[in-house]
């Protein structure tokens, strides 16, 4: 299997080559050039196997460089004893044909684990395969939860150096805190006076800028990627919906062949895209349900045809998901225009001049029939979060309730009963200020007495990596101007960079 660019038809890389480079030299992401296909009898299958297994068999079908060893040491290796599952991604019913999907069972409780505990393994087996004598420079910009999950699975790994770009204002108090309190000796974390697509902006600037990736080569590193603009990020996040099936299956909810809906909350588009992948390689998938929070920037794009940031930005209480620049629709609009790069490149090119485009009428009715949205801001978040809580015992966290609001607006609206998966993104514990609002109780003076009164009101367990960040030093306290000279200035002086 080869990869091409969303804005370059003539690019032909390997996985390991598109891995080790995250970004493609045009500014392009890099997709597959086919996709595999899953069967019926492969769900059947791998319906009785554990989840590295799952991983495993999926992911060997797009690492087609990699040997089978590899693959198999990369999975065993992420999905092991840092879940505090053995199921990694459990499924809780909670009745009425609904599914929550538990994607944050991993080391920093949010669903970037899934993807950014492998991440590392690829990255060191794809570097063995491209660039054998050369630092890597893994480049993150957060929103919250990727800069955490990124900074844990890379921390102290052999050849490679991590920078994390966070919004000064625009994460949680445990977010912050679980970045800035980072361990590890090649870890670096800095501030910016900005809002993540700022920081997304900044770091795809950087990843082109040819002075900045000439001062890189010139000491032996170069560029990488662990947000998901990176393929190596986003490919292992197919195979959880794929293993949700067979779990479904497993457990006789449904039938070999009976379709489900997956509703996901997303402000990068991302974790919904990997859906779109399962489904496009045979999973059976009726509607993605995409759910968005006060920026409706993706509501509103499924509904008209056009994405337009100009508009005001809302700081919410699901903050991973306040971005108007949704980095990963690129993808999705690159299949759905008959893999036209050059149309991709008209259009992320007037995203940049005009903060807008209008897509084909063909991907519009190509959209329509894949995809459903809606939003849901704070008002209804708390309210989803009471009542879910009241009605059934589960407690979500603020993003889980945006899709699990969307989902009951969704089907209210169109009597569609198909049972459904929702991906909970992260544990209520890592936003208790905002559940403890929704709940009616009064918040305690800081993060951690808030998440020990939000235990025990809901007998909802503190996890042990957000109890034991009490006891960690700040370590990190730099802050940096949003645009690409504080930025880059601020590359140049954690890593002792020359001439950028």
């Amino acid at each position: 299997m080869h990869y091409t660019s969303t804005r370059d038809a003539s690019v032909r890389v390997t996985a390991a080559q598109a891995i080790s480079a995250g970004i493609s030299a045009e500014g392009g992401l890099f997709v597959p050039t086919q996709l595999p296909t899953v069967t019926p009898a492969d769900l059947q299958a791998w319906a009785a196997l554990p989840y590295a297994a799952r991983a495993t068999a999926v992911l060997s079908r797009f690492l087609t460089d990699f040997t089978a060893e590899e693959t198999a040491a990369c999975c065993k290796a992420a999905y092991g004893e840092r879940f505090d599952t053995p199921a990694v991604a459990p499924l809780r019913t909670m009745g009425d044909g609904r599914y929550i999907l538990e994607l944050w069972h991993g080391p920093t409780c949010a669903f970037k684990d899934m993807a950014l505990q492998i991440l590392p393994h690829l990255m060191r087996v794809s570097i063995s395969k491209t660039a054998p004598n050369q630092k890597i420079v893994i480049l993150v910009a957060t929103s919250g939860d990727t800069g955490k999950a990124a900074l844990e699975g890379f921390k102290d790994a052999p050849g490679t150096e991590i920078l994390v770009f966070y919004p000064q204002d625009g994460v949680s108090d445990m977010q912050r805190l679980q970045m800035v309190t980072q361990e590890g000796d090649n870890v670096h974390v800095c501030a910016i006076k900005g809002n993540f697509d700022d920081a997304q902006a900044g770091v795809k600037s950087l990843f082109t800028d040819p002075a900045v990736l000439a001062a890189l080569q010139a000491k032996g590193m170069h560029f990488s990627s662990a947000n998901s603009i990176n393929w190596g990020r986003l490919v292992p996040q197919i195979v959880y919906y794929i293993s949700a099936y067979c779990d479904l299956l497993a457990s006789n909810d449904i039938q070999m062949g009976d379709a489900v809906n997956i509703v996901v909350p997303t402000g990068n588009f991302g974790n919904i895209l990997a859906a779109y992948y399962a489904r496009e390689m045979g999973l059976p998938v009726g509607k993605l349900i995409c759910a968005s929070n006060r920026n409706r920037v993706l509501t509103d794009f499924f509904e008209s045809g056009t994405y337009d940031c100009n508009r005001p930005f809302y700081t919410t209480t699901s903050p991973s998901m306040d971005i108007l620049i949704s980095s990963n629709l690129e993808r999705l609009l690159y299949h759905l225009s008959g893999n036209d790069a050059v149309e991709i490149a008209r259009l992320m090119e007037s995203l940049k001049k005009d903060k807008k485009y209008t897509v084909s009428p063909q991907v519009r009715q190509a959209m329509d029939e894949l995809f459903a949205a809606g939003c849901a801001d704070d008002s209804v978040v708390a309210q989803t979060i009471r009542r879910t809580f009241e009605d059934t015992g589960y407690l979500c966290d603020t993003h889980t309730a945006v899709a699990v609001a969307v989902q009951e607006d969704y089907r209210a609206r169109t009597g569609d009963n198909t049972p459904t998966i929702i991906a909970s993104t992260a544990n209520p514990h890592k936003f208790a200020p905002a559940i403890l609002d929704a709940l009616g109780a009064a918040d305690s003076a800081d993060a951690y007495a808030m998440s020990q009164e939000l235990e025990e009101k809901t007998g909802c367990c503190v996890p042990a990596p957000l109890r034991a960040l009490r006891d960690k030093a700040i370590r990190f306290t730099d802050v940096c101007e949003k645009d690409k000279a504080g930025m880059q200035a601020a590359v140049n002086r954690l890593l002792q960079l020359d001439g950028i």
